[in-house]
């Protein structure tokens, strides 16, 4: 048997990782600034988290959600704790498009309502509801149902009110910042007129946070850069540091029915275990702070190359657009000079380095990069 040939793939075979480096067959060293999609939050192997999973699996690996789990709870106070959200409730699931497909049907279950609105540009995951609200009908099969969905510019707040004054809108989704889309966002004045709305019209406002949140943005999630407090926040990837693990965050003022959510893997003893371990690396090693500060030595660096056209994101979440296609570029910075990067379509370079990432690797990369173009 073979695998499904579906992805696009660089001739890269991994062998080991360690902090911000991968190492190839050959003991070859690439500088890592994308990690998986964003997923390589704490570092790659940290030994504290590697020995967080060695010791739980050395007591339970695995039990599902018909008896109580402790160490749930356990990463449900410090997750509040840590993000500064203790008024919300936590469910846990396996990935971000679960995580969204969850919190679209905890709004329709709480409004009683079906319809949706997202945004043009928008990524939310590849399975049915999150596939419905993903701008992107080139992923989407025929049987998708985008009916119950409209796409909307972040800035379109008249056609927004006019859509939720119908009264039949069971939620706003929105990533904090895009990220497939191209490091993209809506300003903070309209987050909150978003949330205005949503609050006038009782439709509730869903913050994808998958890939933007969990210290990315130097804040915890990407919208606590607002006054906004939303209703369900999703979270995923950098959650478990590659670790398959994922959270639902619903207000507590939304209650649920017995039954209203499952999920067979979720919230299990292994993926707790690495969860928690990320939340307190982070704490113990202050890498929000670490994220903000080295996000704007980051900046600075890149504001000095000319090539680059245009400049987006926060603390270690930044898209950096080029006036020509960078496949190239991108292909040239992995073999030549070793620094694996990530993009946004044809144009945009983007990048997700761990979140303590220092000024020697950001250095080792912008030389790189001025090199390369």
């Amino acid at each position: 048997m073979k695998t499904l040939d579906v992805y696009n793939i660089y001739s890269l075979k991994i062998a080991a990782a360690e902090g911000a480096y991968i190492f190839d067959k050959n003991k070859q060293r690439y500088l890592d600034l994308y990690g998986g999609h964003g997923v390589i939050s704490v570092g790659h192997t940290h030994p504290y988290y590697v020995d967080a999973i060695y010791q739980q699996l050395q007591k339970i690996g695995f039990y599902s959600n018909s008896v109580e789990i402790e160490i749930q709870a356990q990463l449900a106070e410090k997750l509040g704790k840590v993000s500064s959200c203790d008024d919300y409730q936590l469910f846990l699931c396996n990935s971000g498009a679960e995580a969204n497909e969850n919190a679209l049907k905890v709004a329709s279950f709480h409004t009683g309502k079906k319809k949706v609105i997202a945004f043009n540009g928008s990524f939310h995951g590849r399975t049915g509801l999150a596939l419905s609200v993903t701008n992107n009908p080139k992923i989407a099969p025929p049987m998708v149902n985008t009916d119950m969905v409209t796409f909307l510019d972040f800035e379109a707040l008249d056609a927004l009110e006019k859509l939720l004054s119908q009264n039949d809108v069971a939620a706003v989704i929105i990533e904090g910042i895009q990220g497939v889309g191209g490091v993209k966002s809506a300003k903070a004045e309209t987050l909150v007129k978003i949330e205005a709305l949503c609050k006038q019209y009782g439709a509730l406002l869903i913050l994808d946070e998958i890939q933007c949140g969990y210290g990315r943005t130097g804040d915890f999630f990407a919208f606590q850069n607002t006054s906004i407090q939303p209703d369900i926040i999703t979270t995923a990837k950098g959650m478990g540091n590659g670790f398959p693990v994922a959270g639902v965050l619903i207000h507590d003022s939304i209650q649920l029915h017995k039954g209203a959510l499952g999920t067979t893997f979720g919230g299990n003893p292994l993926a707790c275990a690495a969860a928690l371990a990320v939340l307190e690396i982070m704490d113990e090693e202050q890498l929000m702070a670490n994220a903000k500060a080295q996000g704007v030595y980051l900046l600075e660096q890149l504001q000095e190359i000319a090539a680059i056209k245009q400049i987006r994101g926060r603390g270690l979440m930044w898209g950096l657009d080029f006036d020509f296609n960078i496949k190239e570029l991108r292909k040239k910075l992995l073999f030549e000079h070793h620094v694996f990067t990530g993009i946004s379509g044809t144009h945009t370079l983007r990048l997700l380095p761990p979140l303590g990432i220092q000024k020697q690797e950001i250095d080792l990369f912008i030389n790189a990069l001025k090199t390369a173009l």
